[in-house]
């Protein structure tokens, strides 16, 4: 037989359960609206387009991490694929205060203006992809009038020792995509040079990698008409993806 005491104290718990507010009750990570939601649904901004691209860290000191590439259609996101990758030597840093030289890669949303290799473009490919030839360079010397964009062949105004010579890069730059950074507007001493391309040896100088296969695949993937936009960061913090 229920005791009396037994049936106060239920009686407490139903009365505390209809008092306490839903909000004051701790909820699991997985009970979150947002748990299970596609990355770029809990977004800040994907950039408006149909396409997008993330590249994300563990931490703003990690220099490995994921690349995916999502395709919306109507109001969901669906994810494409997904790859292993790089990021600079010294990690990543905030896009808007990065300086040149620091190795790092700057986080935040960007767009895409155009893809480049010294391979063919894949078969299917509809972003404009300029060829790499000897004469190919990218300058990032803060003192030229061309900084931060290609350069066919290299003005007088672009040291060679403040330029990058495409061609010299036979595997990172077999594929790649200009990614945004410091681009439209450029900012001397923010960046220069900032690219989605194949992997090399290690960490990157600054850049984005994944393997070539990968690389092959998001360059045939991109179509300009979905506005497609690359979102860099780290999984929380100051940098995390979801403030982009």
């Amino acid at each position: 037989m229920t005791s009396a005491r037994t049936l106060a104290a239920a009686a407490c718990a139903a009365v505390l359960a209809l008092t306490v507010p839903a909000s004051a009750v701790p909820r699991s990570p997985a009970s979150s609206p947002a748990a299970g939601q596609p990355l770029p649904t809990r977004m800040a901004d994907t950039g408006g387009g149909r396409q997008l691209i993330t590249a994300r860290a563990a931490s703003p000191r990690s220099t490995t991490g994921t690349v995916s590439w999502w395709q919306r259609y109507g109001s969901r996101w669906h994810r494409v694929g997904t790859a292993p990758a790089r990021f600079g030597a010294n990690g990543l840093a905030e896009g808007s205060s990065r300086e040149q030289g620091t190795s790092t890669t700057p986080t935040g949303l960007y767009d895409l203006p155009f893809a480049f290799g010294l391979k063919k473009a894949p078969a299917g490919t509809e972003i404009p992809y300029r060829p790499v030839r000897d004469t190919s360079w990218w300058c990032q010397d803060n003192g030229s009038s061309a900084y931060n964009r290609w350069v066919d062949p290299r003005p007088r105004d672009c040291a060679a020792k403040e330029a990058e010579r495409l061609a010299d890069y036979p595997v990172q730059y077999g594929r790649a995509l200009v990614i945004g950074f410091n681009y439209h507007r450029p900012v001397r001493g923010r960046g220069a040079g900032i690219f989605l391309h194949v992997d090399g040896r290690g960490a990157t100088a600054g850049c984005v990698s994944v393997p070539a296969r990968a690389m092959a695949r998001i360059v045939a993937w991109v179509r300009p008409a979905a506005r497609p936009h690359i979102a860099i960061g780290t999984d929380s913090g100051r940098t995390g993806l979801t403030r982009y």
